[in-house]
């Protein structure tokens, strides 16, 4: 609920419809989300000694390595998902919030992008990071040409793969919040970053 709301910018009647409860709930949820985060001294990564032990910072997802990106990029936007599959962790999960998709999985992956998911092809993608982790503002093409917002893609990985891909389709509200373009001329190359 607290990424919903503070880092998306979701009203607490836009996070209780998501998540099908009350607005009460999801203001109490988010009072006592708030309240711990004030406890916690995050510039030294361990929460108030009066309390929890120190957080372990250590089990991290090490981050993906440059060349995995630049080819999951060209295998993205050749929309070649033999090449973008190899290139996922074979538990791999997928997900497109606010939407209740999730897949996990090479086969499930394949089939989603070989069918409702072929609307991506011919996507183009440029770099940014979320959270830490390597992100990519996803754009379709546009029926009047060039290329309109669809997604801001986040990947997460482990060694040489990526393990997570997660679609957030709410464009209008991240795209300016990352410096992302509203639109892509027809001739945009992406860098991997």
């Amino acid at each position: 609920m607290l990424l919903l709301s503070d880092v998306l910018g979701w009203s607490a009647a836009e996070v209780a419809t998501s998540l099908d409860t009350s607005v009460a709930a999801v203001s109490s949820a988010l009072q006592r989300a708030r309240a711990t985060l004030a406890t916690l001294e995050l510039d030294r990564g361990q929460v108030d000694s009066k309390s929890e032990p120190k957080l372990d910072l250590g089990t991290a997802t090490p981050p993906l390595a440059s060349a995995l990106l630049e080819r999951y990029v060209a295998a993205f936007e050749r929309y070649d998902v033999d090449a973008l599959v190899a290139l996922l962790h074979e538990d791999v999960t997928m997900s497109m919030p606010p939407y209740t998709l999730w897949l996990r999985g090479h086969d499930a992956v394949r089939s989603w992008l070989l069918g409702r998911g072929a609307g991506c092809r011919g996507s183009r993608l440029l770099p940014t990071q979320a959270c830490g982790l390597p992100a990519f503002a996803q754009y379709r093409p546009a029926p009047e040409g060039g290329y309109r917002p669809w997604s801001l893609l986040v990947l997460e990985g482990s060694g040489e793969r990526v393990r997570r891909m997660t679609f957030f389709l709410d464009t209008e509200t991240l795209f300016p919040r990352f410096g992302m373009p509203d639109l892509l001329p027809p001739n945009q190359a992406s860098d991997p970053g």
